[in-house]
């Protein structure tokens, strides 16, 4: 027999006592606790691997990247905020967190099988290593740079006018930070990375470009405002400068004249302005307003140098974008002239003592035949040359002035002015050859004129310059001669640079093309004369001189000049040189007016 009687209903337990919307309450209580403190606990432990005395706990990263570290501006600067391994290297957002952590693993593997055990393994694994970063971060655009730095937050006036330029010319094309600020906290290795592979990997990327920012551009309006009056005050000071000079000439020449005047009657009187008997002795130089033009010691910053990533990081904006070398340094020549003429970069054989820079006073004028231009600039003291036997290497000239023309079909030459003739095969450079490369090389040398070494002369004379140096190969081109017909066919066309040269001891005209070629029959005139501490250089030239290798000058044209000075009996490239320069007659719209008399 069945029992029917009604059971005593149990009472639900407790975690199913409270039902909300059918879910237990305190059981959905208790697992919400459970996943804060397994999130906080999770969370925790994650941001303990980014600390630094994580990162940097085991030998290899604090014996190797930790100790390029400190020290670099993200370790300690002037603001007092530094950044530590995980501001770089590991996103903020926590998708990507985890997925980078995941990442990490494989650094772990390497501890565990020692692969980057030893500063000889971790070296060797070096630019693996970088490239993955680099990689990871052009594809984020420099997503970890971001978190600190913003183009938004960028003011110009704060910046070098290079820095500022380039900053530009990334936010209009889309380039990202790593694209230029590699090895910025660690050793760069990107001079070790394949060339293609570089060009790849930092070619803008369209869809990081953006608008600039309108606070960026107020920036730069006012530093530029500033220095634009900066430099009129400056120009201010030169012409009175000049003026001075001026007086302190005419006052010697009506001494002189009295003097003479005094011996015997009907003298001549020189022309106001002018140098006397000079080659500008009509000249008026108060009609033609002094230019300030910074000429600069370039060491062995080559042409090939100029041209390659992995020495000079403003190749891309020369080669790809037909930014001219101006663009970026024009008003920083001093600074970088300094850098180099005291070894920094690009001179493996400084002159002590030696200056950085000459800022010259250049006037230009003409007289409807002539071309007339006069560079004043302090004399410098004598330092002597240690590699030289007296220390001097030209002991004739104590300083030569030499003015270069841009001629026609010139790669990079509205670019970079006179640079397209500095190669890094000729005299005192790196792969300059040896005389028995030059006595092997037969007719090429023989036609080249080179007995003891390699001058000047342009790539369009040569079949191939090498740029890269694959496989070790010299940079330049000194033996890949064309032949005889097409060099013909360039002097005929144009193509060549026009050399005008002051020296005390003459003048010089010629032309660069395959070799450095010089003019006999010089056809201009020049004056090279130190009074008190300023040297004077002037040079007159015909307008058109009809001559082969001469550039002809004509009103409506513009022409892209360079300018050199040779200081303290130097030769070679131990001169100091000027960027690029536009050139025209009565043009207000050039920076040499060279304006009618």
């Amino acid at each position: 027999m069945s029992d029917d009687t009604p059971q005593p209903k149990q009472p639900a337990s407790l975690w199913r006592r409270y039902v909300f919307f059918g879910v237990p309450v305190v059981g959905a209580a208790a697992a919400f606790i459970a996943g804060i403190v397994f999130w906080g606990g999770f969370n925790t432990a994650m941001e303990a691997t980014n600390t630094m005395p994580f990162c940097i706990s085991c030998h290899e990263m604090e014996d190797n990247v930790y100790a390029e570290y400190k020290g670099t501006i993200h370790d300690v600067n002037r603001s007092g905020v530094g950044a530590v391994c995980s501001d770089c290297h590991v996103p903020k957002d926590w998708t990507h967190k985890i997925i980078r952590k995941i990442q990490a693993s494989r650094e772990v593997w390497g501890k565990l099988t020692g692969s980057i055990s030893t500063p000889e393994k971790f070296d060797a694994k070096r630019l693996e290593l970088a490239m993955h970063e680099w990689e990871r971060m052009k594809s984020t655009d420099s997503r970890e740079c971001r978190n600190c730095h913003d183009f938004e937050s960028m003011l110009p006036e704060k910046q070098r006018p290079r820095a500022r330029q380039q900053h530009m010319n990334a936010i209009e094309t889309g380039q990202t930070c790593i694209d230029c600020h590699k090895g910025i906290a660690h050793h760069n290795v990107r001079d070790r990375a394949d060339e293609e592979y570089l060009a790849e990997l930092e070619a803008p990327n369209p869809k990081f470009a953006r608008e600039i920012p309108a606070e960026y551009l107020e920036s730069l309006a006012r530093i530029e405002a500033k220095e634009a009056a900066e430099a009129e005050a400056a120009a201010a000071a030169t012409k009175a400068a000049e003026e001075a000079v001026q007086a302190r000439i005419a006052s010697a020449v009506d001494k002189a004249v009295a003097e003479e005047q005094a011996k015997a009657s009907g003298a001549p009187v020189p022309a106001a302005g002018g140098s006397g008997d000079g080659p500008d002795a009509a000249i008026d130089w108060s009609k033609s307003s002094p230019l300030t033009v910074t000429m600069f010691y370039p060491g062995q910053a080559s042409f090939e140098w100029v041209q390659n990533g992995k020495t000079h990081g403003g190749a891309r904006p020369v080669t790809k974008g037909g930014d001219k070398c101006s663009t970026c340094h024009a008003k920083e020549l001093a600074n970088m002239g300094q850098k180099i003429v005291t070894g920094e970069k690009a001179e493996p054989t400084p002159i002590p003592g030696k200056r950085g820079s000459i800022d010259a006073s250049l006037q230009a004028t003409h007289d409807g035949e002539n071309l007339y231009l006069r560079l004043q600039f302090q004399a410098g003291p004598h330092n002597p040359v240690p590699f030289v036997d007296g220390g001097k290497m030209d002991p004739e000239n104590p300083v030569k002035v030499a003015m270069m023309i841009l001629g026609n079909g010139i790669e990079y030459g509205e670019q970079a002015g006179c640079w397209v003739t500095c190669h890094n095969d000729n005299r005192y450079m790196p792969d300059a050859p040896d005389g028995a490369a030059l006595a092997a090389a037969g007719d090429v040398a023989a036609r080249l004129g080179a007995t003891d070494y390699v001058s000047k002369y342009i790539a369009e004379s040569r079949t191939e310059i090498e740029l890269k140096g694959r496989g070790g190969k010299p940079l330049g081109g000194w033996d890949k001669l064309k032949a005889e017909g097409e060099i013909a066919a360039y002097l005929d066309g144009g193509t060549y640079m026009d050399l005008l040269r002051a020296n005390p001891t003459g003048s010089s005209n010629g032309h660069i093309l395959e070799a450095r070629h010089g003019d006999d029959e010089a056809q201009i005139e020049t004056s090279l004369t130190l009074d008190g501490d300023t040297w004077t250089a002037v040079i007159k030239r015909p307008l058109d001189t009809g001559a082969a290798g001469d550039i002809k000058i004509e009103p409506g044209k513009v022409y892209t000049v360079g300018f050199a000075i040779h200081d303290d009996f130097t030769a070679a490239r131990f001169h100091h040189v000027s960027m690029d320069w536009r050139l025209g007659l009565d043009d207000a719209g050039v920076e040499i007016n060279a304006v009618a008399q």
